[in-house]
């Protein structure tokens, strides 16, 4: 008889034994001292004003210590995760040198799971059906799916339950959507459509209105929308939800843009038929909160973000602030080349890896005093950002 895969979501009761490791890896004294400076650091003609909100948000945090607990709680099992546990190359090295391995590498996407080996969830979730593909197989889980997610989960299956075709405000192949999105199929009638943009929001809302084209519609939608989607009639009741580290400001337009259509579709009646609710995470909510207050209150010369460049939430800050100021996204201190060269993500590239990096000449004033203002996505562990900080006074003294 098959027995009930073990499951953790509550931590390993390993918390202490861990704790002294992760100090060692993450912790920053400097940005410590940042923090009880009012979050501003002075070092000659150099001035860094630090985000309010900045780096490691709960969920990453507990999600990161939870992995150091299960390889301390079962010595000499494999340990694997499904996939990076968050959008940051500094803490997911880390994890591969602590001797967990990653489903998504090369070398261990053909491995046979069983009962033996302990597979830890990422932050953003897995699909119902990897899920149940694991509990299958008799792994022992450990389940870090941060709160905030779980509870767009709880929504969107509240939607399929009723009848409602989830619109999801996200990037279609990221982790978080993927997993979002499986958790409409849990009933028959679920539906789901995955919008990244305003344009692409547009589009649904003009067909809400006046219908259309079916088949450009299903072209532009495809491998964004569940199985058999009819745009006809499955968009005659829907639900906003959205992947929790989009920006803000996007995800409430695009459900006030399909709201609008719908009213516009069925008048007094639209309560039967539109379903909203806030699902952008407070982490995320905050740190982009965060950059508005200091770009509003510091005359800063530039902004560095610091973070994956696969990163949801950090692309959002980097978009944020450049709209305001001259912006840098690096994804660790090493892109600070020197006093006159830097290697960044160039804001508004899609979301990518180090190959669409470029160098830029002059990003630091070779002379007078400078204001950089600095904050770094919720995967970015304090020890990057005060590296950051450190090569950047270097850079500003020389």
């Amino acid at each position: 008889m098959a027995t009930q895969p073990l499951i953790f979501r509550k931590g390993l009761d390993m918390k202490e034994a861990v704790a002294g490791e992760l100090a060692a890896a993450y912790h920053s004294a400097l940005v410590d001292e940042v923090r009880a400076g009012n979050y501003r650091h002075e070092k000659g003609r150099l001035t860094v004003h630090l985000a309010r909100e900045f780096g490691f948000c709960y969920g990453v945090d507990r999600a990161v210590d939870y992995a150091y607990q299960a390889v301390a709680r079962f010595p000499g099992r494999d340990v694997f995760l499904t996939g990076e546990i968050i959008h940051n190359p500094h803490v997911n090295n880390r994890l591969r040198a602590a001797g967990i391995r990653f489903l998504s590498d090369p070398a261990e996407r053909a491995r046979e799971l069983g009962p033996d080996d302990v597979v830890i969830v990422p932050a953003f979730g897995i699909t119902v059906e990897e899920m149940i593909d694991f509990m299958a197989r008799g792994c022992t889980l450990v389940d870090t799916t941060c709160g905030s997610v779980l509870n767009v989960w709880k929504n969107v299956v509240r939607y399929a339950q009723d009848g409602f075709t989830a619109v999801i405000h996200g990037k279609v192949k990221h982790e978080e959507t993927r997993a979002t999105a499986s958790q409409a199929l849990k009933h028959p009638q679920g539906r789901y459509i995955v919008v990244l943009d305003r344009d692409d929001a547009a589009v649904v809302c003009e067909y809400i209105r006046h219908g259309g084209d079916r088949e450009a519609f299903l072209a532009r939608f495809a491998g964004a929308m569940s199985p058999d989607f009819n745009p006809d009639t499955d968009l005659a009741h829907v639900g906003c939800a959205n992947q929790t580290t989009m920006l803000m400001s996007e995800s409430l337009e695009i459900g006030e843009m399909v709201g609008a259509a719908m009213r516009d579709r069925y008048g007094d009646a639209v309560s039967t038929h539109f379903r909203a609710f806030d699902t952008i995470c407070s982490a995320t909510q905050e740190r982009q909160d965060a950059v508005e207050a200091l770009l509003g209150a510091e005359p800063v010369d530039l902004m560095i973000v610091v973070g994956g460049y696969n990163s949801s939430n950090t692309v959002n800050l980097a978009r944020i602030c450049a709209s305001r100021v001259r912006t840098y996204h690096i994804a660790d201190p090493a892109c600070l080349l020197s006093a006159g060269q830097i290697r960044h993500r160039p804001v508004g590239a899609p979301s990518t890896v180090r190959a669409d990096e470029v160098v830029t000449e002059g990003w630091l004033p070779a002379a007078g005093r400078v204001a950089v203002g600095l904050t770094a996505g919720a995967s970015t562990p304090n020890n990057i950002v005060g590296q950051v900080i450190e090569t950047i006074e270097r850079y500003a003294s020389a």
